[in-house]
């Protein structure tokens, strides 16, 4: 019965997430606040629009931490990726972290179905299975790796979906589906492992809150779309 149950949630929710795109066809925008230790330090907005058959997702985000009234870390950046039939097709972007410059350029190759990355830490080709490691995108919950949004870097990820919960959100209850994503090579150094706690609500399409730990505990948490 277990084994049954967890065939269909897996077929249900697979099948949900295969038109990642045409799910965000219905919003202008997503609005992330980022939090570190409780506290609102910055945010992450994403903005949607479509012409003809190209679908372009525009990602700012900026957040500064203050030690003793000096900025320890401050990051800086922006994004465009462009979809076409669900296919990412080209992404870019440009990050200041610390005043050292970061960057992705992206190109889909039809013919070898590989992206063709060159970034600030990784240069050469990557498999079109891969997703762009933005919290937009609810299909990042699906794949078996991730690329990196700021520096190109390629990243392989298990998810495990570790139970259906219930989270407040602007003052009501809302029921949400609770996942663990971590580095699938568990050699990585901790500061560039992946260890998010994420929480997705299915019937709005939309990931309302992911946590980590790094010097500190941080938080991007949904705070308004349209």
């Amino acid at each position: 019965m277990k084994i049954k149950f967890l065939f269909l949630f897996v077929l249900l929710f697979s099948t949900n997430l295969m038109a990642h795109t045409s799910h965000y066809l219905k919003f202008k925008k997503i609005e992330m606040e980022i939090l570190k230790d409780g506290k609102v330090i910055g945010y992450n907005y994403y903005f949607f629009t479509k012409t003809n058959d190209v679908v372009t997702v525009k990602n700012q985000i900026r957040f500064k931490v203050r030690l003793f009234g000096v900025d320890i870390f401050n990051v800086e950046g922006y994004g465009v990726e462009k979809y076409k039939d669900n296919q990412l097709m080209t992404y870019d972007s440009k990050t200041l972290q610390n005043d050292k410059k970061k960057f992705v350029n992206l190109i889909y190759m039809p013919g070898k179905n590989q992206f063709n990355i060159k970034g600030s830490s990784y240069n050469g080709l990557a498999s079109a299975n891969n997703m762009i490691g933005n919290w937009w995108n609810h299909q990042i919950l699906q794949v078996n790796s991730q690329i990196s949004p700021i520096t190109g870097s390629v990243k392989k990820q298990v998810v495990n979906f570790l139970g259906n919960e219930k989270i407040e959100f602007h003052g009501k209850i809302i029921d949400v589906d609770h996942f663990k994503l971590t580095s699938k090579d568990m050699s990585v150094p901790k500061n560039k492992k992946l260890d998010f706690d994420i929480w997705y609500d299915k019937k709005k399409a939309i990931i309302m809150k992911v946590t980590y730990s790094r010097m500190g505990n941080w938080e991007y948490r949904l705070k308004n779309y349209e």
